[in-house]
């Protein structure tokens, strides 16, 4: 019982984290926008388009992960689009001379970081917050 209350906890707690993460990096994007400009792969034609709509892909993002109604299609949603971002990232890798300013520790730390970010979004898509294990299982939160 103990244990399942723990569990029950920490995934509020990261779902929690989570939300605020999202929406505060999408409300980021419009403040700061001139950085993700910067930031945006050559190839891209509309890279001022591709940042408003990813700053409100993440905000809506973040904010779906809080209704269990949404939240499996928002998680879902939060790892496409953290997948797209590693384009950008790569981008910086093969382009360090752009970004001086960040260390190049900073630019290979993003992926793993990407990586950490894909799976915890995921443990959101097969799991509404529903399957503890044991008696509550089934239930929402």
């Amino acid at each position: 019982m103990v244990s399942t209350i723990s569990s029950m906890r920490l995934f509020r707690i990261g779902l929690l984290a989570q939300s605020l993460l999202y929406v505060a990096s999408g409300i980021n994007h419009f403040w700061h926008k001139g950085f993700y400009l910067r930031i945006m792969p050559d190839h891209y034609s509309d890279p001022e388009a591709l940042v408003r709509l990813s700053g409100a892909a993440e905000i809506l993002g973040g904010l779906g992960l809080l209704a269990p109604s949404t939240r499996r299609v928002s998680a879902a949603g939060i790892v496409l689009m953290l997948v797209v971002f590693l384009d950008v990232h790569q981008f910086m890798l093969r382009h360090p001379e752009r970004f001086p300013e960040v260390p190049a520790w900073v630019l290979w730390a993003r992926i793993p970081l990407q990586l950490v970010l894909i799976a915890w979004a995921w443990r959101y898509t097969h799991d509404r917050g529903t399957t503890f294990r044991g008696r509550n299982a089934g239930r929402d939160t």
